[in-house]
């Protein structure tokens, strides 16, 4: 099959099947949603979203949070994972943004990567979800999706090129859902070590499928 027209198959697939697809993490604003994705790396959706309550209703904005301490975030976030560098970051990235952007989240890339604690993913999820643009995050669910559809090439071995990869083949109308579509069914179906593929409507044009026979 052509790469394009697995694409087309699977897009069609996912517009019929998961007309709506948006982030688990809970939250109310950009910034909120800046922080749930800063304390959501390498680790679940579920577990952030039953910290950032207690941690936003005490600091709900660029301007309160930068006003704490450290140690005083860490003692909300202590469940994460890296709970000691992210509690640094929140309040690096709260400072950052009073300064730099009168407390408003930016919306461009190279504005969100000066914050600290933010990369390349997160920069994206947050032009993808609070502002709407071409962006694709490539997590661990994205790139091993990308990868068993046959969406990317093996040659893709990096997030960055799998990036590339799918923005250029995804019309960007579609990308911030996409984005969500590749996530969802990643943490739900095509899981890491047992994917479930018997339940999987994306069987009959997924390489990883064809080249084991199932």
């Amino acid at each position: 099959m052509r790469k394009k027209e697995r694409y087309e198959k699977v897009i069609a697939w996912f517009k019929e099947n998961v007309p709506v697809a948006e982030t688990e993490l809970h939250y109310k604003n950009p910034f909120e949603l800046l922080v749930a994705v800063i304390l959501s790396a390498q680790c679940t959706d579920k577990r952030v979203n039953m910290i950032t309550p207690n941690l936003l209703h005490d600091y709900p904005n660029a301007e309160a949070m930068g006003l704490a301490s450290p140690e005083v975030i860490y003692e909300y976030i202590k469940s994460v994972s890296y709970p000691n560098n992210k509690a640094k970051h929140l309040v690096g990235m709260a400072q950052k943004l009073e300064k730099d952007y009168k407390g408003e989240v930016p919306s461009t890339l190279d504005d969100l990567l000066a914050l600290p604690g933010v990369g390349r993913k997160t920069a994206n999820v947050i032009q993808s979800v609070v502002f709407n643009k071409a962006a694709m995050a490539v997590d661990t669910h994205v790139f091993r999706v990308s990868h068993r559809l046959g969406l990317v090439s093996e040659d893709c071995k990096t997030p960055y090129s799998v990036e590339i990869e799918l923005t250029k083949n995804i019309p960007d109308e579609l990308i911030p859902i996409a984005h969500h579509w590749l996530i969802l069914h990643g943490r739900y179906v095509c899981v890491s070590r047992k994917p479930k593929c018997e339940v999987c409507g994306l069987q009959p044009f997924c390489d990883y499928a064809l080249k084991n026979k199932l």
